[in-house]
């Protein structure tokens, strides 16, 4: 485990090392916890490596700062690999039992955590991500820095996400098409990653979810438009 002013030098050195105290962030520093020190930056971020895509939230700064690190180390697939093995470590009951409670001091959560990470041979970038989040006290959003990441390297391979929800399951046929409908959605280098889902509730039609657009055509949503219609006329 690496001490309190190694792993703070390592990621105030990166774009906002996310110590993603919003009060911190307004005053343009960056706090570090236990080593008790406060890094002031200066000039534009974009200096730094950037992630494809913003995501927001406290959880997604700390990715987006995560992302800077290994990108600039050249790390970022095996960090994504980490990030599969942080995920299933924090979802084994018993060090989730200690590492998410809330009572349980953040000295001896992160002694459990660093004890189960040596023992999975996670690299420096990864070790330290997760002392920071200890150090501050967000361990509990172990989950969501996790989830960023895969969205920056799905975006950062060109990936674009699409969820489409019907009221049942498509055939292969209507699949097909929904396929060569939603590649016309995509830039020149962009693949599409398509997650089909049911829901009977939405009576009939579909919801589409691709990138940053959104459109909903469920007959569910039609009939409470026109039911809205004839009560306002």
């Amino acid at each position: 485990m690496l001490l309190a002013s190694e792993y703070t030098c390592f990621f105030c050195d990166q774009l906002s090392c996310a110590e993603v105290d919003l009060q911190s962030e307004e005053n343009g520093s960056i706090r570090t916890g236990a080593a008790g020190a406060s890094i002031q930056h200066v000039g534009s971020p974009t200096s730094f490596d950037q992630a494809p895509i913003d995501v927001y939230g406290v959880g997604g700064r700390y990715a987006t700062a995560l992302f800077s690190a290994a990108s600039k180390q050249k790390k970022l697939e095996q960090v994504e690999k980490e990030m599969r093995t942080l995920s299933a470590l924090i979802k084994d009951p018993k060090l989730s039992s200690i590492v998410m409670n809330p009572h349980v001091k953040r000295s001896l959560k992160l002694k459990f955590f660093g004890d189960a990470m040596t023992k999975a041979n996670l690299s420096p970038i990864t070790v330290n991500l997760i002392t920071v989040l200890a150090d501050n006290g967000r361990l509990t959003l172990t989950a969501d820095v996790v989830g960023a990441f895969a969205k920056m390297m799905s975006a950062h391979r060109g990936e674009v996400i699409c969820t489409v929800t019907t009221a049942h399951p498509l055939d292969e046929a209507n699949l097909a098409e929904l396929k060569v409908a939603l590649n016309g959605f995509l830039a020149k280098g962009e693949t599409l990653i398509l997650e089909t889902k049911s829901d009977a509730s939405i009576l009939g039609g579909m919801i589409v979810s691709i990138g940053d657009k959104y459109v909903d055509m469920s007959t569910k949503t039609k009939i409470h438009k026109l039911t809205k219609i004839i009560r306002d006329s």
